[in-house]
């Protein structure tokens, strides 16, 4: 049974995903910076650079996108590595002999252009764009400048694969227009899939419509928010319920599933009570080992995940296990543990780019190719794209995983002013919504009417000036006071709470 939770703050949208009481899944939106992911502009190029064969296009964000070659000429993302294409469009690519084409005979200087973010801004780096946009519905993706027909190649039935394609074929889509039969579409019939395409024809028929009228740059079609997201592409058969705590995205989410999948309305439920919704189901405790660099295993062996700016590192250890009768069998105890694990933090903190997991040496090929086949299992229930190499003569397996958002230590760290970029230390963002989470909790467990928070200089500043809004919405929802000291003294990840009895 997978059960999802989404926590609505004014800051920060959590969402954590159980499948059978196990944590499994966590995502993390933050109003700032704002998520472009999906979004749709209208922008104009900005330069043209021949030598990286890429574009630059302003979308008015003050940071240009780049757009590449192949992302103007090549499929999406989407199409190349999980849809089995099945129309007869000639091919994208130029015939075998012919000169290959420049960027700069297909875009100009000044030339306003419709694009879709498909990358965020990560460090320096603009967001990635293309031309090939997409849009997702709970069972279809509509691609609007592609005629291209295809299936998800993670339906593996040949019988369903036909009967979904009978299907499109009688609901007769435009023949200017693509579509793709997404993974959640296996065993949904005529009616879903149709009212699927036509809440996604009027999405594109409104955007066409602002793109006509707005003058570049500007924002065409924003992609909806995490709550938003997670309905439309997670709920399926196997998700029993979905439980938020916001009233406001409640009815957003509702309204969402009448357009789209009114029978799935059921599933959902309003979050009411006074005590965090995260806090009462254990997942804060859980949410903290996300930002430990050591995962303590089972059975005493350990996984240490150290990310450098080239690459995630991941060492398998056997710790304090030592309960098999030789080295051989401790080490292939211990690996098994951590090619299980070792997926499931992945997902967690959203890693990605190129990972190396060093497990522990084994001579016994048999164990290697178990140890192997059980990570490749675990990795299989992984959304984004990866590709594994088999164990090498030194135990290591170098990995790869789609990277398309920032991972979550990236969100949640800044570089620490106290070791001068030697370590991290949380955003003062990060710690300032951790202690206005401590705040609340304070006043509810205490019934005390004054709460006194003691904390670092800079963020005491952040709550008196940035974050005083919602420190005044607690006084008011509890009705009492907050008192704020500043202590140069404490590290800035300390928060010190003490209810107090009122004056």
């Amino acid at each position: 049974m997978k059960e999802i939770l989404i926590n609505v703050e004014p800051m920060e949208t959590r969402v954590a995903a159980m499948v059978d009481g196990v944590f499994e899944e966590f995502y993390v939106e933050r109003s700032t910076p704002a998520p472009l992911l999906g979004n749709v502009y209208k922008g104009r190029v900005a330069s043209i650079v021949p030598g990286i064969r890429a574009a630059f296009v302003d979308l008015g964000l003050g940071k240009n996108g780049f757009l590449y070659l192949n992302d103007i000429v090549g499929p999406t993302p989407e199409v190349e590595e999980l849809v089995q294409v099945e129309d007869n469009r000639p091919p994208a690519a130029p015939l075998s002999g012919a000169p290959p084409p420049r960027i700069q005979d297909l875009v100009r200087v000044g030339q306003e252009i419709l694009i879709q973010v498909i990358k965020e801004p990560i460090g320096t780096k603009g967001p990635r764009l293309t031309t090939h946009l997409t849009l997702p519905g709970h069972f279809m993706v509509l691609m609007p400048m592609d005629a291209t027909f295809g299936l998800s190649k993670r339906i593996d039935d040949p019988k369903e694969r036909d009967r979904l394609r009978g299907i499109v074929k009688e609901l007769k889509p435009p023949s200017d227009v693509g579509l793709i039969i997404r993974t959640a579409a296996e065993g949904a019939n005529r009616r879903q899939l149709s009212r699927d395409v036509r809440f996604l024809l009027n999405l594109w028929k409104r955007i066409k419509a602002r793109s006509v009228q707005a003058a570049a740059p500007a924002l065409i079609h924003e992609e909806y928010n995490l709550p938003l997201r997670i309905v439309r592409d997670n709920l399926s058969d196997d998700v029993k319920k979905i439980i938020i705590d916001s009233k406001q995205e409640f009815h957003t989410l509702m309204r969402f599933l009448s357009q789209t999948e009114p029978l799935m309305r059921s599933r959902v439920e309003l979050y009411q009570q006074d005590v965090s919704m995260f806090e009462k189901k254990g997942l804060e405790k859980e949410l903290e080992k996300i930002y430990r660099r050591k995962i303590d295993l089972p059975s005493g062996g350990t996984v240490v995940l150290e990310q450098t700016e080239s690459l995630v590192a991941i060492d398998v250890n056997s710790g304090r296990f030592t309960g098999r009768r030789n080295l051989e069998e401790t080490a292939f105890a211990t690996n098994m543990e951590a090619a299980r694990e070792i997926p499931r933090q992945i997902r967690l903190r959203d890693l990605g780019g190129i990972l190396i997991i060093d497990f522990i040496d084994m001579l016994s090929n048999s164990h290697k190719q178990k140890v192997f086949n059980t990570l490749q299992n675990a990795i299989r229930k992984d959304k984004a794209k990866t590709n594994l190499s088999f164990l090498s003569e030194f135990g290591l397996v170098e990995m790869t995983r789609q990277r398309v958002r920032r991972s979550l230590e990236s969100v949640s760290f800044q570089e620490c002013p106290m070791c001068q970029g030697r370590g991290s230390i949380r955003s003062i963002v990060t710690v300032s919504i951790l202690a206005l989470r401590q705040i609340r909790s304070a006043f509810h467990t205490s019934k005390k009417p004054v709460v006194e928070v003691t904390v670092h200089p800079d963020l005491a500043s952040r709550l008196f000036n940035e974050d005083r809004a919602s420190l005044v919405a607690i006084e008011n929802q509890h009705k009492g006071k907050v008192v704020v000291k500043a202590d140069p003294t404490l590290h800035p990840e300390t928060v010190k709470v003490q209810p107090l009895e009122a004056a």
